[in-house]
């Protein structure tokens, strides 16, 4: 055998010297059938494993380098197959119809015209798969995690979940305050002849432990009083690894910092407990991002927003914006701009309520009414916990509106509340939703003094939900996203007219119903403008699909009614439908949607809208 390859090199060389007339080619084009395994999780990492699939088009290889990287093939996959319980599977390549140990392999490509294709087939045989016929635990377990380990005999012996179940436990032994567990990688045994395999884990749960010092490292600007005001962790506590890492995500979530990282201490400190170590990554005090969006019913936008993090010293914010509104667009008939200034007070009275104070000014010109308007407003937000928030506040708006050629000026006190629920995990709302559900209920009981007054209540409830349909379609998670958002609004006390125009329920538009102009669903005057009315109903259905790394495709079906009052599926509900694509990026994916309606009833309305903007559409 020691003797056997470089006889087969030494005959491929004297082969390759015998046909001067055909000239191999260098690199050498290959395409790559790999048989299906039947489960498509399983054949996505078999192709993600091979260097014959993952480096074809950028790393090109010569006739002897595709037969290299065929044999490391044989391996890689193998253990991948392996890996999901397959241990007596078998994998066999052959090039051209030729395995790799053929002598005559090398001097058929060397012999392939420049320019064609070789043709790799990866065969696969399976074998039987292996399950887990006992769990042992070598060590003592405590009787608080004596049930914990998920790995039973009787499971496939997928390595994954092997090697899983260990993390698991030493999971449940930390939060269970043993701070120095160990938990060792599992020995697995083989039984070849009844394709079983016996698991032992070796397990030291030590001492259970107290949480002991707290100790914050990295702070410069930020004041340290305000960092201890908001840790959730303290000291004399049962040591938990989840109270340690939501202690951490809170932290986070004060916006003044980039990272931040806990260390453990190896043994305990003076107190009897085990010593904890933030350490904190500031974020540049200031920031200033550029905001740019189109949609053919609204037209273009752009504008600038200015951002002091840490104004003080203790986590508050001050951003000043500034906005180009409404260039081009179907649905507007001029330039308009949205200033505004908002200054963000953390811990008003307590660490989880801040205080937001805003103050904006806003002109428009759209199809329904013109609008230059002066606000303010004053919020109080509770965080109640991870996933509710309460939000109360007062508004004033000082306005001037032109419908239908008549002005009227407004002034409008409101006193807005909200609750709302949000279990995405996501720290931005332009990150993309893969499962959860953001949910929100309003009321503003409001007073307008003006041209009309009238005493009026805006209820809205907003409901959007997030499936990751991974285990339906055998996918990676994430990939494949149905999404889906319902909204119900309604204005009690004020008939139609009695309400200031901006106050009343449009549809159409990337909020509502795409496909239809912004605003233009719902009661319309003679001449065709919107009118508005005083209740609407609306929701989307979105299937998102994630290709390669970076791009996606949605396809999407709105559907919608504005109303004087709410009411069942009638004439009066017109769906829009569509599809787009997207590209991902850290920061949020860009995206670019084009919808169609399914009624042309609207004067002028458009064949079609598109939306490009950053962030999901809901």
């Amino acid at each position: 055998m020691r003797n056997y390859f470089p006889g087969i090199f030494a005959l491929a060389l004297m082969a390759l010297c015998c046909v001067p007339s055909v000239r191999a080619a260098d690199p050498q084009p290959y395409r790559v059938d790999i048989a299906a395994t039947g489960d498509t999780a399983q054949d996505d990492l078999l192709r993600a494993t091979s260097d014959l699939v993952t480096l074809r088009s950028n790393a090109p290889v010569s006739p002897f380098g595709l037969i290299a990287r065929a044999r490391g093939d044989i391996d890689r996959l193998k253990t991948a197959l392996e890996s999901f319980g397959y241990y007596q599977s078998s994998v066999t390549i052959k090039i051209n119809g030729l395995t790799l140990t053929d002598p005559g392999l090398a001097e058929a490509l060397a012999a392939l015209p420049a320019h064609s294709e070789a043709r790799v087939t990866i065969g696969l045989v399976l074998g039987p798969l292996y399950h887990v016929r006992a769990v042992t635990i070598d060590g003592e377990l405590p009787a608080s995690v004596q049930n914990v380990l998920p790995l039973k005999p009787g499971a496939p012996a997928v390595a994954a979940n092997v090697v899983g179940a260990g993390a698991q436990l030493l999971a449940a032994l930390e939060e269970r305050g043993y701070a120095f567990a160990k938990v060792d990688p599992p020995i697995a045994y083989e039984d070849q002849v009844d394709s079983v395999l016996d698991v032992t884990f070796t397990v030291k749960a030590g001492p259970r432990v107290r949480i002991g010092e707290i100790r914050l490292e990295g702070l410069k600007s930020v004041h340290e009083k305000v960092v201890r005001r908001n840790l959730t962790l303290h000291t004399g506590v049962q040591y938990s690894s989840s109270a340690i890492e939501r202690a951490r995500h809170n932290l986070l979530t004060m916006g003044v910092f980039s990272a931040i990282t806990v260390q453990v201490g190896t043994a305990v400190d003076e107190s009897g407990g085990v010593p904890i170590t933030f350490q904190f990554r500031e974020r540049p005090g200031h920031a200033a991002a550029i905001n740019i969006a189109y949609s053919s019913d609204l037209g273009g936008s752009g504008g600038l927003t200015w951002t002091a993090r840490n104004l003080f010293g203790n986590a508050q914010q001050l951003s000043v914006s500034a906005s180009v509104l409404n260039v081009g667009g179907s649905a507007t008939t001029g330039l308009g701009y949205d200033t505004g200034v908002k200054f963000i007070e953390p811990d008003f009275f307590r660490p989880d309520q801040s205080l937001q104070v805003a103050v904006g000014a806003v002109k428009q010109y759209l199809q329904a009414y013109d609008q230059t308007a002066v606000t303010s407003g004053a919020t109080v937000t509770r965080k109640l916990n991870k996933d509710w928030t309460v939000n109360a506040g007062t508004s004033t708006a000082h306005e001037q509106i032109i419908q239908e050629g008549v002005t009227r000026d407004y002034t409008l006190v409101a006193l807005p509340l909200s609750i709302s629920y949000d279990s995405t995990d996501l720290s931005s709302p332009l990150d993309d939703p893969r499962h959860g559900m953001r949910d929100s209920v309003s009321v503003a009981p409001t007073r307008s003094i003006g041209s009309t007054s009238a005493t009026f209540l805006i209820s809205q409830a907003k409901f959007a939900a997030y499936y990751d349909l991974e285990h339906l379609f055998r996918t990676a998670a994430g990939r494949s996203v149905l999404a889906a958002r319902a909204l119900v609004g309604f204005a009690q006390g004020a008939a139609t007219f009695s309400l200031p125009p901006d106050q009343r329920f449009y549809g159409g538009g990337s909020g509502t119903i795409r496909g239809y102009r912004y605003q233009s669903v719902g009661p319309q005057f003679p001449d065709g403008n919107p009118e508005g009315g005083t209740a609407i109903s609306a929701g989307s259905v979105e299937f998102r699909q994630r290709i390669g790394a970076n791009w996606g495709v949605v396809v999407f079906a709105d559907g919608g009614q504005v109303s004087t009052s709410l009411r069942s599926l009638s004439s009066t509900f017109y769906t829009g439908l569509g599809t787009g694509i997207r590209y991902y990026t850290p920061i949020g994916p860009v995206r670019f949607d084009i919808a169609m309606p399914t009624k042309h009833y609207i004067s002028n309305g458009d064949p079609f809208e598109i939306y490009v903007g950053l962030g999901q559409a809901f």
